[in-house]
């Protein structure tokens, strides 16, 4: 190698155990160097000009060298360093539920998802009957905890308060402030009115003894009127009510009505052009109410409703909500003895739900 250096001119020796360095990586104004071979050849041409980038670089190892282990992957975040964030009950299963709302697209009117019901559930109504319906759209919210009181007034504020309506934050923390719950919970329908008519600035009337009887004529005048109804009720795995003595207390709200008569009005309703035998009021026009059924007369009655664990409606038939509402007798022992706090008024839930309902309607609304 010492006379290959003085034939070159150059003093630069060349290890023999290392390959001779990538030209494009050398540092500024080393020199190129051909790895020598026998027979000697003529040099390479000059390498183009290095960038100031190369310059600035050392020339990584090459060779038969061990390569060098990447390096850690870099802390997370500070945000995600600090304390997480606070477990509030129910809010996996919601954000779950919100995600595969968005993959479904927009939620249905009511309109639509009373006739698609109607498609799915035809054995359910009688095809003797003509079906009259009544409904005023809602939008869904999907409750995180046992919200699901807050969850329906919040759901029947959009009809009572202005279009950029009341956020459920607001219910929660005047609940909270009045003692009417602990973590969003509610057994006191008068507590229900008390908060409606502060929050949402509506009126509130409160109906006991059932929704059978005289107070049965009330709820379906104000539903074919347009206003909210929010009825508590015992619910089942479908979210359908059924009868637990309490123990699946939940809360709907009711804000539309299906009514099988005998005859319908011709000159007040219109068709619907996908299901003959259903007709709707003509829009724009005062019409004449129709003769409602009664719970000995001949024809049939269903709630269109939503509650807090669904974004669609529900047709109930009025007596399986009515029995259920009837006998919301008891505190259940699950939540007995779960550990967390609620607010239950003096006399239980008996006193505070059973055979209870509330009408809201706008403050300036006429009964």
């Amino acid at each position: 190698m010492i006379g290959i250096s003085k034939i070159l001119g150059k003093s630069l020796p060349l290890p023999s155990s290392t390959p001779p360095a990538d030209p494009k990586m050398a540092a500024p104004g080393a020199p190129i160097l051909e790895p020598p071979s026998p027979p000697p050849k003529a040099p390479a041409p000059p390498p183009p000009p290095l960038s100031p980038l190369d310059g600035a670089l050392p020339a990584p190892p090459r060779g038969l060298q061990a390569p060098i282990p990447l390096p850690p992957p870099p802390p997370p975040p500070a945000a995600a360093v600090g304390m997480a964030p606070p477990r509030v009950f129910g809010l996996e299963k919601s954000r779950l539920l919100q995600e595969a709302l968005a993959k479904a697209g927009p939620v249905p009117k009511a309109r639509e998802d009373a006739r698609r019901l109607l498609k799915l559930h035809k054995d359910r109504f009688r095809s003797d009957l003509q079906w009259m319906l009544f409904c005023a759209d809602l939008p869904s919210l999907i409750q995180e905890g046992p919200q699901c009181g807050l969850v329906a007034l919040w759901m029947a504020g959009t009809l009572l308060s202005p279009p950029s309506g009341v956020p459920l934050e607001r219910l929660v923390q005047v609940a909270v402030e009045r003692g009417y719950t602990a973590q969003g919970e509610m057994f006191s329908v008068a507590d229900m009115g008390r908060l409606a008519e502060e929050t949402l600035g509506c009126q509130a009337e409160l109906l006991r003894g059932g929704l059978g009887g005289p107070n049965r004529g009330l709820v379906l005048q104000h539903l074919v009127a347009g206003h909210p109804v929010l009825i508590p009720y015992d619910e089942d795995f479908n979210h359908e009510p059924c009868r637990r003595r309490g123990h699946k207390a939940h809360w709907a709200v009711s804000s539309g009505v299906l009514l099988g008569v005998q005859h319908v009005p011709s000159l007040d309703y219109t068709e619907d052009p996908e299901l003959p035998g259903l007709f709707h009021p003509v829009p724009g026009r005062p019409c004449r109410p129709p003769s409602l059924p009664g719970e000995e007369a001949p024809g049939a009655t269903y709630l269109l409703s939503k509650q807090g664990k669904s974004w669609h409606y529900q047709l109930w038939d009025y007596d399986q909500i009515q029995d259920s509402n009837l006998q919301l007798t008891e505190f259940s022992p699950s939540r007995a003895t779960d550990g967390q706090v609620y607010v239950v008024p003096t006399g239980g839930v008996q006193a505070g739900l059973c055979g209870q309902a509330l009408l809201l309607r706008p403050r300036d609304s006429c009964h």
